[in-house]
C-alpha cells in the first residue's frame, strides 16, 4: 500500500529534531552527514526536498555554559544566534560531498501571517527548487518571541507543507513512531503502523514533551500531523537514527507511523487562516448568525454581532464564538476594531452612512471563514 501511495509524492518536506541531531557533545557530524546521505539517495529518485532542521539552539547553548533547555527566550536567541552557523556550515559541508546545493531559510509566523510575504516566500522556495538548491528551514529564533513563535519546528514543518504545496511530511524523531502507550516506559508498547483518523484516543497516546534538547514530543508531531492531514498530505513519523531510514521508507518499507490524510480537508487559503494567521481578537455572535454560518454556510454580517474583544485591524484573523463563548470558527475581518464598534448589531445596508464609506456588506465573508468540527459541546441543529 505504502508504495503505491508513494507513487503520487514528487514534493516532501523532512523535519529533522534535535533529538535526532545531537549527541551528548552537541552537534554530531557524522549523524548530519548520515541524514544527508539518506536524503540525496532519495533526490536522485526523481524527489524535491525540503529540510527543516532544529538543532541550531543546541549547537550554541554549549557556549553560554547552558545545560539542557534555555531557561529564558533570550537564552534561547543567544545560542541560536550563535548555533545556527555552525549547523548550516554542517550541512553545506555534508550536501557538497554529493555535489548538492543548500539555502538558509529561517521563519517567524509574522512572516507567514502577512499573506503577501507568505507568497514571497513560496515563490523564494519555489525558485529554489527549480534551480535544485535544498531549502533548510529553521525558525528564526535570534529575533522570534512569543507572540510570534511557532512553538516549535514539528508545527512549523506542518505550515511549511502549505507553504511549498508539498505532497507528503516525514518527521524524523527518536522513536520508531506512535505507540500505543510510551515504549521508554512500558516494554509491552506497541507500535502503530497506520493512522486513518487522527481522534482524541490517538491524541491521548502522544503522551507530553520530548527530550532536554527539543521542545516537541509526540504530541506536537500528532498536532503536526492533524494540520498537515488537514491540508491533504501524510505525515509519516520514523526513527531518523535507524540507518539510511529514508531509502528504506521511499521502497516501501513498512517503517514508522503513517498517518492518513483528513477526509475533509482545507483549501491552501483556508489552512492558511486556521493554522498559519495569528487570530487578534473574538466577535461574540447571536444564535441566528450562529445557525447561518454552521449551517448555511453564510456570511457574518454586522446584525449577527453582540459584541467583540482585542485589538484588530482589517485584514487581521478574528475568533467566532458562539453566545457562550466558545471559539466555532476562524476568519479574516474586514472592518477594524474601532469601526465595528460602530456598526455591530446593525443592517448591512447602515454601513456607509454610519462609517461614511464601507468595505463590503459583509463583516467577515464566507470564503474567509474556517469552521470547526464541533461547536463546543453546544449542539447546532441544521434542519434540511
Amino acid at each position: 500500500m505504502r508504495k503505491k501511495l508513494l507513487t503520487k509524492v514528487k514534493r516532501v518536506v523532512i523535519k529533522v529534531g534535535s533529538g535526532v541531531l545531537v549527541s551528548k557533545d552537541g552537534i554530531d557530524p557524522a549523524i548530519i552527514d548520515a541524514l544527508v546521505a539518506d536524503i540525496c539517495e532519495i533526490m536522485k529518485l526523481g524527489y524535491e526536498v525540503l529540510l527543516v532542521s532544529s538543532g541550531a539552539v543546541a549547537a550554541g547553548k554549549g557556549d553560554l555554559g547552558i545545560v539542557g533547555r534555555p531557561p529564558t527566550i533570550p537564552l534561547k536567541q543567544a545560542a541560536a544566534a550563535i548555533g545556527q552557523g555552525r549547523l548550516m556550515r554542517h550541512y553545506k559541508y555534508a550536501f557538497r560531498v554529493a555535489d548538492r546545493r543548500v539555502a538558509q531559510i529561517l521563519l517567524t509566523r509574522e512572516d507567514l501571517a502577512n499573506r503577501r510575504r507568505f507568497l514571497n516566500a513560496r515563490n523564494t522556495l519555489m525558485t529554489l527548487l527549480d534551480y535544485g538548491i535544498i531549502p533548510i528551514i529553521n525558525e528564526n529564533d535570534t529575533v522570534a518571541v512569543e507572540e510570534i513563535r511557532f512553538g516549535d519546528n514539528d508545527n512549523l514543518s506542518a505550515l511549511v507543507t502549505n507553504l511549498a504545496e508539498a505532497d507528503l511530511l516525514v518527521i524524523l524523531s527518536d522513536v520508531d513512531g506512535l505507540y500505543d502507550s510510551n515504549p521508554r516506559t512500558n516494554p509491552q508498547a506497541k507500535a502503530i503502523s497506520k493512522v486513518e483518523q487522527i481522534t482524541p484516543v490517538i491524541e491521548a497516546m502522544a503522551g507530553g514533551v520530548g527530550s532536554e534538547v527539543g521542545t516537541g514530543g509526540m504530541a506536537t508531531k500528532i498536532e503536526a500531523a492533524k494540520r498537515a492531514g488537514l491540508y491533504g498530505i501524510s505525515t509519516i513519523i520514523v526513527n531518523g537514527r535507524q540507518p539510511r531510514v529514508l531509502q528504506r521508507l521511499f521502497a516501501g518499507e513498512e517503517v514508522g507511523s503513517w498517518f492518513l490524510p483528513a477526509i475533509d480537508r482545507l483549501t491552501p487559503l483556508r489552512h492558511w487562516i486556521a493554522f498559519t494567521k495569528k487570530p487578534r481578537g473574538r466577535l461574540m455572535v447571536d444564535d441566528g448568525a450562529l445557525h447561518a454560518l454552521v449551517c448555511r454556510g453564510k456570511s457574518l454580517l454586522p446584525s449577527g454581532i453582540t459584541g467583540s474583544e482585542g485589538r484588530f485591524d482589517r485584514g487581521d484573523a478574528v475568533r467566532l464564538c458562539d453566545p457562550e463563548g466558545r471559539e466555532f470558527a476562524r476568519g479574516i475581518i474586514n472592518y477594524s476594531q474601532t469601526e465595528l464598534g460602530r456598526i455591530q448589531g446593525q443592517n448591512s445596508q447602515d454601513i456607509e452612512e454610519l462609517l461614511g464609506y464601507q468595505y463590503g456588506a459583509e463583516v467577515v465573508h464566507r470564503d474567509y471563514i474556517v469552521l470547526k468540527k464541533k461547536v463546543g459541546q453546544r449542539a447546532v441543529i441544521c434542519e434540511e
